[in-house]
Order: C-alpha cells, then structure tokens, then sequence
C-alpha cells in the first residue's frame, strides 16, 4: 500500500489533467454536457450520456482497450452525429486523431436513413482498428439495450430488422477484437442470428 500512495502522490505532483484519467474525465465532461438535455429511447428514458459511457465500459471491461484515444472517442463518438458539436471542436479539445476516430464512426445526418444505414455495411470493413472497435461496442450496448428495454414505439420485428442489420454491418469488421465479437455473436444468437455469414442453401 505504501507503494501504491508513492505512486498516486508522484503522479498528482505532475499535472493531474494531463494524465491519462484526467483527460478521459475531461472527454466523459464533455459528453455529459453536450447530451445533458437527451434521452435514450427505452422505456425508462434514462439519460442518453449512458449510452457512450457504457460504450467506453465495454470497450474496456470486455475488449480490454486500453488505449486512451479510442476510450475517448468511445464516449464522444455520438456528439457530432447528435448534437451541435463540430469536428473543430473536437480536434481541440482532444487532438486529431479523436477527432478522426469519431468522424470514422459518425453517420452523415444530411442523408435518409436508410442510405445511412447501407454506408454503415459498405464502409466498416475499411474503418481503422481503433474505429471498429469502438462499433463494436457500440452495436454491442445497442442490441443488449434492444433486449432488456424495447422501445415501446419498437415492434417486434423491428427489433429482429435491427439485429440483422446490425449483423451485418459487423461481419465487416470480423477479426477485430475476439472478446467482443464473442459477446456480440451470444447476444445476436437470441433472435437466431449471426455475426457468420449465413450457410449458402
């Protein structure tokens, strides 16, 4: 324990906000202000800063990520496609290469959904590995979401619509991180699908 209070103390007498907790708090601020007036679409409405948090947990309880860049990304990866964030903003506050990581993984808004959507299966297998990570994630927290609270407006195939899609735009990024994609396959193998590609009849 003496250790450990040598080492906590050495590294407060740096500067406490360039260490790596320190500016993954400061990415964790800034999501929780820009998303402070959201809600998520399940039935309890819980706040929607839930959301990127729980990406960034799974990116690292589960993934074991812990590269500090990609953690941030994780919890501001919605700020730009969601709210009035700027990629400017983000450059700097957090440097170029989270501003890349969340670009890579954010949907252009300008377009309809569902061409969204197509681009989202188009494009992941040429995302970089730090941004297929973080869809990992992402998609995981969703379809986990999905099962535990279904949004009432959500039908039931809806539901099943989205894991399929979402089945599909991960088996783009197989190979990516062997944890995550086990957890994905367990929770997508609920509404009988798979991150595999389906067995040609």
């Amino acid at each position: 324990h003496r250790l450990l209070r040598f080492i906590i103390i050495r590294m407060a007498e740096k500067n406490p906000a360039d260490s790596p907790v320190g500016l993954l708090l400061e990415a964790v601020n800034f999501a929780a202000i820009k998303h402070s007036t959201q809600r998520r679409k399940d039935v309890e409405k819980t706040p929607y800063i839930n959301h990127p948090i729980g990406v960034a947990h799974i990116l690292w309880k589960e993934g074991g990520v812990t590269d500090l860049a990609t953690l941030q990304a994780a919890v501001l990866h919605d700020t730009v496609e969601d709210t009035q964030t700027t990629f400017d903003e983000l450059e700097k506050m957090f440097g170029e290469e989270v501003r890349s990581l969340v670009d890579e993984v954010s949907d252009d808004k300008s377009l309809p959904k569902q061409e969204r959507k197509r681009l989202q299966i188009v494009n992941a297998p040429h995302k970089s590995h730090k941004a297929r990570l973080i869809k990992l994630a992402d998609k995981l927290y969703n379809l986990r979401d999905l099962t535990k609270s279904t949004p009432d407006e959500w039908s039931e195939q809806r539901v099943q619509e989205y894991y399929e899609w979402a089945a599909k735009v991960l088996r783009g990024i197989k190979g990516t991180n062997t944890s995550l994609e086990e957890a994905i396959e367990t929770t997508l193998k609920t509404r009988g699908v798979s991150l595999y590609d389906p067995p040609e009849i």
